[in-house]
C-alpha cells in the first residue's frame, strides 16, 4: 500500500496500487465512511442508488403526504 499527503485544498491522491486494487477510475464517486475509528473509502455503486430510490416506489403516498401524516400522528401523540 502507498502513502499520500493532504493538500492545502485536503485533497489526497490514491496510489496506483489502490486504484488498482479497488478499480478506481477517473469520475468514480466514493463514499468515506467512519467504522470502529478506522476510514473506509468505498467506490459508489449506481447500483446501490438505484435500490435505495426503489426503497419507496411501491408506496402510495407521495414524500410530502407521507410527512404530513406523519406529523399528523406527533400532534395526536401530544394531546
Amino acid at each position: 500500500m502507498g502513502t499520500s499527503k493532504i493538500t492545502r485544498n485536503y485533497q489526497v491522491t490514491l496510489p496506483k496500487d489502490v486504484r488498482k486494487i479497488g478499480e478506481y477510475k477517473i469520475g468514480d464517486k466514493v463514499l468515506f465512511m467512519v467504522k470502529e475509528g478506522r476510514l473506509e473509502l468505498v467506490k459508489m455503486d449506481t447500483q446501490i442508488i438505484e435500490d435505495a430510490a426503489g426503497l419507496w416506489k411501491e408506496t402510495p403516498e407521495r414524500g410530502i403526504e407521507y410527512e404530513n401524516r406523519v406529523r399528523k400522528g406527533w400532534k395526536n401523540r401530544l394531546l
